[in-house]
């Protein structure tokens, strides 16, 4: 035995566990299932009998005893020889992929609700209970529950591994989507009364770094979209001491104290930008993390290159066309043109939406929080207050609720 803690060993076993186990028994619910009862008996006796020294096969082998336990209907003699029999190899499995790519993409796949992606990779990938998943996303552990086994239900008889470079590219898209869901609801908590959840944000950097290394083994090759990826979530998540105060308010991008970024992150998302981009047509994630790179490179807010950012907008517009794309480029363009421009674009913006039955987007609680941005810009103090009231009212995060609530009043108390 090793004397360690098995936090992260754990998550890094546990797609490689549930793979081996899915090839043996040739059910992956029933494996994804087995294994978690493994992961809860590691975490209940590692810490008191240390971990042992072939973690991996300790992990398939009790997974295997488990489902063996389950499916139990012959007799204990002829149960202990099939046991013996599947807990043999610790360490001796072969595979011709790589296995953690292989269960990502297979929680990932097409078929599934984004939401379900999410929570059936947290738990086969991520090594997270039904509990702390449902924790994260502030819902009740039976609902989780269900969310992941409609999931499983849905991947029924797909089994593990590639077909051909054809099925690696048409899968990949759908996992890159899944994990900068996972990030986006770390780096905003949809509910709840703190704007960001850093586990979540952690685990989607690590499962895209996991990703972006094992795809490398499979085609020998770097990805660049999905390092475009990796590189936005770095540069997002190095500003995230700078974005909660001492009272736990929010403190918006250009008031951020720069020095309380974390350097490190910001250094290697602006080396993997350089490193993606040119290296092909730029997709969304390249384009996305170019523009974070160039927030984290200004050393002011006012030092910011607002041109260059308008102009990369205008570029994932023709990539990634969409009203936030849009919507952000608004932001921008106050900058860079004024906000008088952008004011006309947020209205064009809500003009063509209407016509092309999107009417709705209207409604969604960042329209006004951007309007209220412009016209507090263009000096409009009292047409700001009331947009930033309207977003308040829209906003579903308690934390972003108060700070729109604040910079309400704060404008009110400007007037007086």
């Amino acid at each position: 035995m090793t004397e360690a803690l098995p936090g992260d060993l754990l998550r890094d076993l546990t797609p490689q566990v549930v793979a081996v186990v899915t090839r043996r028994c040739g059910d992956f619910d029933a494996a994804e299932d087995a294994v978690q009862e493994a992961l809860v008996e590691a975490v209940r006796t590692w810490p008191e009998r240390g971990v042992p020294e072939n973690a991996r096969g300790w992990l398939i082998a009790t997974a295997m005893h488990r489902l063996i336990d389950a499916k139990r209907s012959e007799s204990r003699r002829r149960d202990r020889e099939q046991a013996d029999h599947l807990a043999e190899p610790e360490g001796q499995e072969t595979y011709g992929g790589d296995d953690s790519l292989d269960v990502l993409l297979l929680c990932c796949h097409p078929s599934l609700t984004p939401a379900s992606a999410v929570a059936l990779t947290l738990r086969a990938v991520g090594g997270l209970t039904t509990r702390e998943i449902a924790s994260a996303y502030l819902v009740p552990e039976k609902t989780m529950a269900q969310r992941i086994s409609r999931a499983k239900a849905t991947i029924k008889g797909r089994s593990l591994g590639i077909d051909g470079a054809a099925d690696l590219a048409a899968r990949i898209p759908a996992m890159m989507k899944v994990l900068y869901l996972l990030f986006n609801e770390g780096y905003v908590a949809t509910e709840g009364d703190q704007l960001q959840r850093v586990d979540l944000c952690a685990e989607a950097i690590r499962l895209t770094r996991l990703a972006r290394s094992a795809l490398a083994r499979m085609t020998g090759s770097a990805h660049g979209e999905l390092g475009g990826l990796l590189a936005l979530m770095l540069l997002l998540d190095a500003r995230r001491p700078a974005r909660i105060d001492a009272h736990g308010a929010v403190v918006p991008l250009a008031d951020q104290d720069r020095s309380l970024w974390r350097h490190e992150a910001t250094r290697e998302g602006v080396a993997l930008v350089d490193a993606v981009i040119g290296t092909g047509r730029p997709g969304t994630y390249q384009i996305q993390a170019a523009i974070a790179a160039l927030h984290n490179r200004a050393p002011t807010a006012e030092a910011t290159d607002w041109l260059q950012i308008t102009a990369l907008y205008g570029l994932l517009e023709k990539v990634a066309p969409g009203p936030i794309v849009t919507l952000n480029k608004a932001v921008a363009v106050g900058y860079a043109d004024g906000p008088g421009p952008a004011l006309a674009l947020l209205d064009e913006l809500l003009r063509d939406c209407a016509q092309n039955g999107a009417d709705g987007f209207a409604d969604h609680p960042r329209v006004p929080a951007v309007r209220a941005h412009l016209l507090e810009l263009a000096g409009d103090l009292d047409g700001a207050a009331a947009a930033y009231d309207l977003a308040s009212m829209r906003a579903t995060n308690l934390a972003e609720r108060r700070f729109l609530t604040s910079k309400a009043a704060a404008l009110r108390d400007a007037r007086c």
